[in-house]
């Protein structure tokens, strides 16, 4: 399977959309596309997997847990989420798609 992942953008403006890319044993690949969204007020995520994350086009703030820490990622920065990290998603950009790729894996 071949693609572009910044080629036919899903209208995210109503709701982040996520497409699973690839999957194994132990891995997940994602694309995420956001428009001005964020997470829920309260709401962290806590996952099982690490997670490495990439913004390829627009921007996003990721807040993360133990310890604090405030990210602002544009295009091309990337973080590596360990597992049971809580994190959440502060904001996306509001006036174009924030492209993610996500990669879960467990070691």
């Amino acid at each position: 399977m071949t693609g572009n992942l910044l080629a036919d953008l899903p209208d995210a403006s109503r709701a982040e959309i996520t497409d699973i890319l690839a999957t194994g044993r132990d891995l997940r690949i994602e694309r995420i596309v956001s428009r001005g969204q964020g997470s829920p007020p309260g709401f962290w995520y806590d996952q099982d997997e690490q997670e490495w994350v990439a913004v390829l086009a627009g921007s996003a703030v990721l807040i993360l847990r133990m310890p604090d820490e405030r990210l602002t990622l544009g295009p091309g920065d990337h973080a590596l989420i360990p597992a049971h990290r809580p994190h959440r998603i502060e904001t996306t950009a509001p006036d174009t798609e924030t492209v993610w790729l996500a990669v879960f894996f467990r070691d």
